[in-house]
């Protein structure tokens, strides 16, 4: 199914850090985050129906990938709960493109070779600019144990 497809997004390991916490589906929000169909997402649009005669309301919620920009869709009871990702981001010091791969290296000196130059023309103007000798800052999204660049900027002249 095409609702089954794989991220092309790189995984890492961190030891006891939960991915994903609980929280009740009456808490949900626009633009907050939750787990749909495994896949850690942005809510971009949330209705709630009414009780029923013989059930509880339910909340539907519609969510793009943080990742991918696929859309995906979910609904469950106002009462039940479901998994929200810890999405964190940072930034990183490009020092090098090796292939499709960034070379990064974060402000405490720790590098990372894991994650890829993005794709269309995020992942263009990325190479275009390294390549005219520029400083440049990716920040880099993590969610459930995957990474990826979603922007970047030339450095401050004189600072990172």
């Amino acid at each position: 199914m095409a609702d089954d497809a794989q991220h092309d997004i790189e995984f890492e390991a961190d030891s006891g850090v939960s991915t994903t916490y609980p929280l009740q589906c009456s808490s949900l929000r626009k633009h907050a985050f939750v787990v749909i169909k495994g896949y850690p997402c942005k809510i971009i649009d949330i209705t709630t129906s009414k009780t029923g005669k013989h059930g509880h309301a339910k909340i539907c919620y519609i969510g793009i990938d943080i990742f991918t920009g696929r859309k995906y869709e979910d609904v469950s009871p106002t009462n039940h709960y479901v998994d929200v990702p810890n999405v964190s981001h940072a930034e990183f010091t490009v020092i090098n493109i090796d292939g499709n791969y960034l070379s990064l290296m974060d402000d405490a000196g720790e590098k990372n070779e894991n994650v890829k130059v993005p794709e269309r023309e995020l992942g263009d103007k990325i190479k275009a600019e390294f390549a005219e000798g520029k400083k440049l800052l990716v920040t880099i999204l993590k969610a459930m144990g995957m990474e990826a660049a979603i922007s970047y900027r030339e450095a401050p002249k004189g600072g990172q």
